[in-house]
Formats: C-alpha cells, sequence, structure tokens
C-alpha cells in the first residue's frame, strides 16, 4: 500500500515578521503520519514560545502514527476524534501545569490548530484564531471559525465582515489552549479529493492578508506548495509584518486509503 507522503504533499514555513523580535509561533507536519500542526502562542518573557512548543511537541508524539487500512465505521471515526481530543487535553494540561510551576511562564497559552490527514479526509481540530482553509476547484473555504471577540462581534453583526480593521480588542481571544484546567477544541472532518489544497496559518497571515489575496496567491501557484508558502509569507510581511507569520500547506495529490497496522495501537491507547 502507497504510504500517505506519496499521497499528500505537506511545506511549511514560519517568520517572525518585521515587528516583533521573538517568534512565538511552532509548526510540525509529518506526511508519513498525515499530520500538520500549527500554534501561536501568547505570553509576557516568550512565555508564548514555550506554549506553541509544548502544543506541538505533544500533539506530534500523540498523534504521529498511521491510521488504519480497513473501512473505518461511524464509531471508529469517533474514536479517532477522541484521540484527538486527549491530545489536545494533554497539551492543554502540560501547558497549564508549567504556567503553575515557572513564574516566568503565568498565564501563557496557545490557539491551536492541526489536521489529521487518514481514509481520504481530513480531521480538523482548533482552538483560538488560528486557522484552516480547503482550496478546491479554484474557491477557497474556510473550515474554522475563529474563537475570538472579532468572530462574535461578527456573528451579532456589531462589525462587517469586511471592515474588522474598525472592531474593538480585535485580537482578544475567548479560547485558547493552556489557560485554564479544561479547553473545549472544535472538531470536524471533511472528505478530501485529489487536488485539493490545504493551508493552516496564524493571524500573521490573516490580519496582513485577506481571504481573496490568500485564494489569489494558492491558486496561482497550487502546482508549487513550497513557493506558495514562501509568497504567502512574504506578502504579509510586505503588508507590515506586524506579528509572527506561519503557514503549512497540505497537497492532495492522490487518493489515499489509511495504511494498515494502526488500528490495534489505537484501540490499546483509548482502553
Amino acid at each position: 500500500m502507497a504510504r500517505l507522503s506519496q499521497a499528500l504533499e505537506m511545506v511549511g514555513q514560519t517568520d517572525p515578521g518585521l515587528v516583533r523580535a521573538q517568534n512565538e509561533d511552532a509548526i510540525v507536519w509529518d506526511a508519513d503520519a498525515g499530520l500538520v500542526v500549527l500554534a501561536d502562542g501568547m505570553g509576557g518573557y516568550n512565555a508564548g514560545e514555550v506554549a506553541s512548543a509544548i502544543a506541538v511537541e505533544v500533539m506530534a508524539r500523540r498523534l504521529a502514527q498511521p491510521l488504519p487500512s480497513s473501512p473505518l465505521s461511524q464509531s471508529t471515526r469517533l474514536s479517532v476524534s477522541g484521540w484527538v481530543e486527549r491530545a489536545i487535553d494533554e497539551a492543554n494540561r502540560v501547558i497549564y501545569d508549567t504556567a503553575l510551576a515557572q513564574p516566568q511562564c503565568a498565564g501563557m497559552g496557545t490557539t491551536l490548530v492541526a489536521g489529521l490527514f487518514y481514509d481520504n479526509r481530513a480531521l480538523v481540530a482548533h482552538v483560538g484564531d488560528s486557522r484552516m482553509y480547503r482550496l478546491r476547484n479554484a474557491e477557497l473555504t474556510r473550515l474554522t471559525r475563529d474563537h475570538s471577540l472579532l468572530q462574535e462581534q461578527i456573528d451579532l453583526g456589531l462589525v462587517d465582515a469586511d471592515a474588522p480593521d474598525r472592531a474593538v480588542q480585535r485580537n482578544l481571544l475567548t479560547r485558547a489552549v493552556g489557560i485554564d484546567t479544561e479547553v473545549q477544541p472544535d472538531i470536524g472532518e471533511f472528505d478530501t479529493l485529489p487536488g485539493d489544497l490545504y493551508l493552516l496559518c496564524s493571524d500573521g497571515l490573516t490580519d496582513m492578508v485577506d481571504d481573496v489575496q490568500i485564494a489569489d496567491i494558492l491558486l496561482t501557484l497550487k502546482d508549487n506548495p513550497s513557493l506558495a508558502a514562501m509568497q504567502l509569507v512574504q506578502t504579509a510581511n510586505q503588508r507590515g509584518g506586524h506579528d509572527n507569520i506561519s503557514v503549512i500547506l497540505v497537497a492532495v495529490r492522490r487518493p489515499y486509503p489509511a495504511d494498515a497496522g494502526f488500528w490495534s495501537r489505537l484501540t490499546a491507547w483509548l482502553s
């Protein structure tokens, strides 16, 4: 059976931007496991860098394993979703406990967006305002909904979605990983098709480059994800680079039934 890395092309890039001295974003990808994770940390004295690094390390350690080849029932899919949620719970606990134990890390937290590609599907989990998009047939669709005060203001009709710069406290998050004893991620699953291009990004990109411009870049460079990632970061910096900028791209090149050998390990870990 073909490896996932033969069906999925993954690339990533992270940049401090032009204003901030430190890069508090963290990214990781593993094409053989079908896993991508991006985190945007927050907190004083570089504590955000600690939080985001913990988040991607825990997620990669827990989830970087191939998934089963047999057809997946609804109950199995729910188990996979629960498996991802437990990994996020562990990341939340480690960050929270570290912040309590180390005064310099007090109050730290991070956004998180993760994708697990398996069985011709993508499971998407997120907390905060880091996003995941899908480009399919020249149409860009956002697969996540920001956990932010700005998004709540837009939902209530208080802010025009096309003019978010006018919002008050637009970067205030309503959910983050590591700031409380528990966290509730949003988790969804989507069918994938050959030709799809998926983008994970921090708000350092989306605050500088709007969805129309992102779509134009991805559509123009979809056959060269590495160049597309570089262009996205470069465009954000050309617009001011006010924050750290991180992107991960996943190009689906062919169908990918999930790899063999994992279900027994997943069952043992969940039991």
